[in-house]
């Protein structure tokens, strides 16, 4: 038995030992570098990103907004005498004639009975307003409705007072109808209100549609995507490759020895998920965009972006008759 005690006291002193000294091994190859975790080469890590080449683009900068379409050319219908509305022979959308009786307004008072008075359509058109009810009190100042011309429509849109500096005719939008979602129309600003409205601190702008669209109707509600400048001939690149520190702005550029230098660079306009870089990047260099946050300046990088070296022909025929003689052998 005690020679038994005494072995097992043994093997364990000596597992004890092993193990301080595998521990006091590790942290020395720990400090000194030579002991390399897998994907590292000669002490420093290889981190795997991806890059995009810095090309020219030309960036167009736009503003969002809703707006209504409406008739290029409406006139609002009043009466011709104070009264109540007797009846209505016109409903929104309906085609009327200049001449036509589109209501009867009743001038009666308490006491007194008058003949009805007709309320005739001043132009040939479509009803663009919702006319008033029967029975609704007007008067000579209280339009009943709007005739317009819906062959001819425009959009009128409000635009937010900070954006007034860049509005001006001629300016080409994008516009969606909820009618037809994925659907783009084409129009152009064709005049610019001269005003800020107080209440709104907005400014109007109207566009007319570059074509005629028989799915466009007067009274749509409309999506407007306006394009307010034209940034050109400058390098882009993607937002997210920027790293900014201490009021600098910086990005990694991937270079042909495998390497990441960090270089600051001047920014300018963003538009969407793109920058403009206005100095210190050339066309052609490649910008790590996925993966800056895990580099530093000179850090070995493998990028997943750049496609292998094609093999020489010599190396290409000499694997195909490998290929063929491991064919042949089965």
């Amino acid at each position: 038995m005690t020679q038994k005690k005494t072995r097992t006291i043994l093997i364990i002193g000596i597992a004890v030992a092993v193990t301080v000294i595998a521990v006091i091994v590790i942290n020395k190859t720990k400090k000194t570098g030579l002991m390399q975790a897998p994907g590292k080469r000669g002490g420093s890590s290889v981190v795997s990103v991806r890059s995009e080449e810095a090309t020219i683009q030309t960036l167009n900068d736009y503003v969002i907004t809703n707006g209504e379409v409406e008739s290029q050319s409406a006139i609002e219908v009043f009466p011709s005498m104070n009264g109540k509305i007797a009846s209505i022979n016109v409903m929104l959308g309906s085609h009327v004639n200049k001449g036509d009786v589109i209501a009867k307004v009743d001038p009666s008072e308490p006491g007194t009975k008058y003949a009805l008075s007709p309320v005739e359509a001043p132009i040939s058109g479509s009803i663009v307003s919702s006319p008033s009810k029967v029975g609704a009190k007007v008067s000579t100042s209280t339009a009943i409705t709007m005739i317009g011309d819906i062959e001819n429509l425009q959009i009128s849109a409000p635009v937010p007072e900070r954006y007034v500096a860049e509005l001006k005719p001629g300016l080409k939008a994008e516009v969606t109808l909820e009618a037809y979602p994925g659907v783009i129309f084409s129009a152009t600003v064709s005049r610019v209100s001269p005003v800020v409205d107080a209440a709104t601190r907005t400014k109007e702008i109207i566009l007319n549609f570059d074509k005629k669209d028989s799915r466009i109707n007067a009274g749509m509600f409309a999506k407007v995507k306006l394009y307010t400048s034209k940034y050109a001939g400058c390098i882009a690149v993607q937002k997210d490759s920027i790293v900014s520190q201490n009021d600098n702005s910086y990005l990694f550029v991937v270079n042909d020895d495998g390497t990441v230098s960090k270089r600051t660079v001047k920014t300018g306009k963003t538009v969407d998920n793109l920058i403009q870089i206005t100095d210190n990047l050339m066309t052609g260099e490649r910008v790590v965009v996925e993966g800056m946050l895990s580099v530093s300046d000179g850090a070995r990088v493998n990028d997943i972006a750049q496609p292998k070296p094609a093999a020489s022909p010599e190396k290409a025929a000499e694997d195909e008759k490998t290929a063929e003689k491991s064919r042949g052998r089965k």
